[in-house]
């Protein structure tokens, strides 16, 4: 006996997917988030020169404020290979991002057969809002960047010298880009979840002080660097878009009262 799903865009109007097409369906919106991040990769690829003087701007903007710190803001490669790996590292992160509009909108498409007909006019809005939250907190973590470095550095110790691996050092900026993205996308979740019925504004509010707290201690899990500066750049943040979350939360459900409202005087 065949496992019924919601309909997908390529089942005729009225019919269901078996369990097979379902996970057809699934592996094409793989395929083709894969296909858009190796095209963002290649992207990178041909420019990344200039995306490494980008990434590592914020690195020698330090050296050059803080003599004190013993670095000149060059990135050293320990091994043979070391370059290579670190290009194709930089590729793939760059890929990611730049496709990520495409991921979202995949994944969007996959689970939107599964909502009901007002549910699926969100589509846009929270594809767009995704995009540019996640944009926004990869451009705070950027930002940041040169404070959370003088603060590790200024650790570190007096007498110390400042030599940082190519690897190293492009992984911290790329874990911090996502670790801010992701977090920034709070928001969504919460707004989403309260779309679908999961969670009540009532009850995101009710227990507004556990979930600030909560915010906090994953961002201080999150952040990469584990200073104080980008865990506070990335949990205040955080906490407002969770309070927006809950007053968008509101106001759907006003408007959802508002509407069944309507339904009912009509009849």
């Amino acid at each position: 006996m065949a496992i019924k799903w919601p309909r997908s865009n390529s089942t005729p109007e009225g019919g269901s997917m078996n369990i097979i097409d379902h996970l057809t369906e699934l592996r094409m919106r793989i395929v083709r988030s894969m296909l858009a991040i190796a095209v963002g990769a290649t992207v990178i690829l041909v420019f990344y020169d200039f995306v490494l003087r980008f990434l590592t701007q914020p690195y020698r903007n330090i050296c050059t404020a803080r003599p004190d710190f013993n670095c000149d803001g060059s990135l050293y490669a320990l091994g043979p290979i070391e370059g290579l790996s670190s290009r194709m590292r930089i590729s793939g992160y760059g890929g990611l991002i730049i496709a990520l509009p495409v991921i979202m909108w995949q994944l969007w498409k996959f689970i939107v057969p599964a909502m009901n007909k007002k549910e699926k006019k969100y589509t846009v809005p929270f594809i767009l809002s995704s995009v540019i939250l996640f944009a926004c907190g990869g451009y705070l973590a950027y930002w940041t960047l040169d404070k959370a470095l003088e603060f590790l550095i200024s650790w570190s110790g007096a007498d110390v010298e400042q030599t940082y691996q190519i690897s190293k050092y492009i992984s911290l900026v790329a874990l911090m880009v996502l670790a801010f993205g992701i977090g920034f996308l709070l928001p969504v979740l919460l707004v989403f979840l309260q779309i679908v019925g999961v969670i009540t504004p009532q009850t995101l509010l009710k227990q507004w002080r556990v979930s600030i707290m909560a915010i906090f201690a994953v961002a201080a899990v999150i952040t990469p660097s584990g200073d104080p500066v980008s865990m506070l750049a990335l949990a205040v943040p955080m906490s407002v878009l969770f309070l927006i979350a809950v007053l968008i939360g509101y106001i759907v459900q006003r408007r959802r009262r508002k509407s069944q409202d309507d339904d009912v005087d009509d009849d």
